[in-house]
């Protein structure tokens, strides 16, 4: 498999836009690889919509505004971010990459953004870590089967200076299909040494169990662990007796879940489609962002979206339908892909600029004051032309 015959090419090499990176990272990435980056829940409608869904809204900008002073800075749970663009949790980087997960940090680290890491890494976490220590990281867990793996996750992110815990919650069974089962049959990624579920090889019955029978790079065992089809509010309720790290919740999209969740002592939503691999009648989360959001207002529950974000526009409007941030899956893996570390850092650096010049275009100064019907669905411009401005239409 030829993973990323890794060349560093600066971005004036066509590498412009996002879009650039994913064509050029389909070059690279191997055929039975790229089926599991790309891959999108049956008709691929919700993968899909999650794209499209942005060009359903509009920047209703303010002109004459002293634009001139811009500043990108948030905060994330009170962490200090210079930018409101975060890394998504992906799986098994080394798709991508040989140096998978610790390139990927390496890369975050130097944009000065936040990661999450995915439970699925290709790495351990105390090898990741230890690639950028003074990176900013949360982690990635699933409320699994065997509360032990859970624990253990929690502990380990806990001393290996993990900031927050990113509870999957939208994955009660299996959302891929035989297209996947079939691309990891081949011989690619059969015979790629580094294509495991490091982050689960721990030291408890099990693992060990599933590594002693022949599961050595634990794909059965992720698969009997992650699919938790028992699992309610209250497993988050014992994941948050467990710690003091703040606790989020991805992959909801009602205002019924994110209520739910607040219920339950949640610190944050993530407002997620799973990147469209797992049910392909869910909305797009540009969409449902704004009923998560009403649903936690008055609350401290901050909430946060990924899921399609390709251009700094994408960035903004999240930010105007109430977003605190975004997060950015596959792109990251485009960069990660055609530049190791530095594409990474390039590809959320095209988000940070264009996010900037949006701000100052839209008439703003900062991604915390967009004011409230910046970002309007387009069905407010199909009003009867005499009617009021209609607030609901916002």
């Amino acid at each position: 498999m030829e993973l990323a015959s890794y060349e560093h090419e600066p971005a004036t090499m066509g590498l412009h836009t996002l879009a650039d990176y994913e064509r050029r990272a389909r070059e690279i990435i191997s055929d039975s690889a790229w089926v599991y980056y790309d891959y999108g829940r049956e008709r691929r409608w919700c993968l899909e919509d999650s794209v499209k869904a942005f060009s359903r809204y509009r920047i209703r900008s303010q002109v004459l505004q002293d634009v001139s002073k811009r500043s990108l800075a948030t905060t994330v749970l009170g962490q200090p971010l210079k930018y409101p663009i975060c890394i998504a949790p992906t799986a098994l980087h080394t798709f991508a990459h040989r140096g998978a997960e610790k390139e990927t940090i390496k890369g975050a680290e130097a944009a000065e953004t936040l990661m999450v890491m995915s439970a699925s890494s290709s790495f351990p976490m105390e090898d990741v870590a230890a690639a950028a220590p003074n990176s900013h990281r949360w982690m990635q867990i699933y409320p699994y089967v065997d509360q032990e793996l859970t624990l253990s996750f929690i502990r380990r992110s806990e001393s290996l200076g993990f900031k927050a815990l990113v509870v999957t919650v939208d994955s009660p069974v299996r959302g891929l299909d035989s297209r996947i089962s079939e691309a990891f049959s081949h011989p690619d990624l059969v015979n790629n040494p580094d294509a495991r579920m490091a982050a689960l090889e721990v030291d408890i019955p099990s693992s060990r169990e599933a590594l002693e029978r022949g599961d050595h790079k634990l794909y059965e065992y992720v698969r009997e662990m992650l699919y938790n089809p028992k699992s309610t509010w209250e497993y988050i309720r014992w994941i948050r007796s467990k710690t003091t790290l703040p606790v989020v919740c991805k992959g909801i999209l009602t205002y019924e879940s994110a209520q739910a969740a607040a219920n339950a002592g949640v610190d944050g939503i993530l407002v997620s489609a799973h990147g469209g691999r797992q049910l392909d009648g869910a909305p797009a989360p540009i969409d449902a962002l704004a009923e998560v959001v009403d649903a936690v207002r008055g609350s401290d529950v901050e909430v946060y979206m990924d899921g399609g974000v390709r251009t700094g526009t994408d960035v903004f409007k999240a930010l105007g339908r109430g977003a605190r941030a975004v997060f950015v899956g596959r792109p990251i893996l485009w960069g990660l892909a055609c530049q190791g570390a530095e594409g990474v850092e390039n590809v959320l650096s095209i988000l940070r600029s264009q996010l900037s010049d949006v701000l100052g275009l839209s008439g703003c100064t900062s991604p915390n004051t967009i004011p409230e019907g910046t970002v309007v669905h387009e069905s407010y411009y199909h009003r009867q032309p005499n009617r009021k401005r209609d607030k609901s239409k916002l």
